[in-house]
């Protein structure tokens, strides 16, 4: 028997610590059964306490890597972004899209740091809303960035104004907003809001958006429905939150590799 492992293709950006961009959604996709393909969109100087240089890949850079996987008869099972940081880097994103029109898109439109570092200009942020967003199956923002991308005063407004966009599914992330719990909505044209409420953890995470979006993009390219794929992803994030730990002297590391601890636990494994 050939067992199918999903492929899931990220753009992304890098970063030493492996707490977010590329390295993390590699790390998300292959703790959750999944194969990460991985296209480079950027270079970050950065650590668990800031950004202190970006620059962007060229668009060859980017394009001769999505051709590559191209030249090898690679189909994604799903398509997730992170930072893209060029007009390029989007170009290259919505090809992909086309040529694989049935392969759900899940991006993240990260806009900044957690410190609040920028990893793009107006140009860029305007591209996402006017190309990119048509294009999505389902868009992770936080509150910044969905009121950054909206103008909206509230969060349903955020919401119903980003689905007008285009997009066809939106998960607008709680954590930005002032509240006991933490209450994520996802909103799916057609469909009434849901509401997934969780636990307000109390430390600082690097690369918790990244993780989020990596494992919803593992959910749908397994097959799960929207809101499946992001119940599950939520649960995950948040149990990697919750086993966070320091590398540095800033946030902490998602433990992306959680599921692992309990392997070889069960009592009844054959000796």
């Amino acid at each position: 028997m050939t067992l199918t492992v999903p492929l899931v293709l990220t753009f992304s950006a890098s970063d030493p610590t492996a707490g977010a961009g590329l390295q993390a959604d590699a790390l998300t996709v292959s703790a959750l059964g999944a194969h990460p393909l991985t296209i480079l969109t950027g270079l970050t100087a950065q650590n668990t306490v800031g950004v202190a240089r970006f620059e962007a890949c060229s668009a060859d850079w980017i394009d001769d890597q999505l051709k590559t996987l191209l030249d090898d008869n690679i189909v994604p099972s799903a398509i997730k972004t992170g930072v893209l940081g060029s007009l390029a880097a989007v170009a290259a994103v919505l090809k992909a899209k086309k040529l694989w029109p049935a392969v759900p898109l899940v991006v993240d439109p990260v806009r900044a740091s957690g410190r609040g570092d920028a990893f793009g200009g107006q140009a860029l942020f305007d591209s996402y809303r006017n190309e990119l967003f048509p294009a999505v199956d389902l868009l992770t923002p936080n509150w910044p960035e969905a009121q950054a991308f909206t103008g909206a005063s509230s969060v349903d407004e955020a919401g119903e104004r980003l689905m007008q966009m285009g997009c066809k599914a939106v998960l607008l992330k709680g954590e930005h907003l002032e509240s006991g719990d933490v209450v994520n909505r996802l909103y799916v044209a057609g469909k009434h809001v849901v509401e997934f409420p969780c636990e307000r953890l109390p430390g600082q995470y690097h690369g918790s958006g990244c993780t989020l979006a990596s494992a919803c993009a593992v959910g749908l390219g397994q097959g799960l429905s929207v809101h499946e794929a992001v119940e599950l992803a939520l649960e995950y994030t948040w149990q990697a939150l919750s086993c966070g730990f320091a590398v540095g002297q800033g946030q902490l590391i998602p433990d992306r590799m959680h599921l692992m601890q309990h392997l070889g636990e069960d009592e009844d494994f054959d000796e």
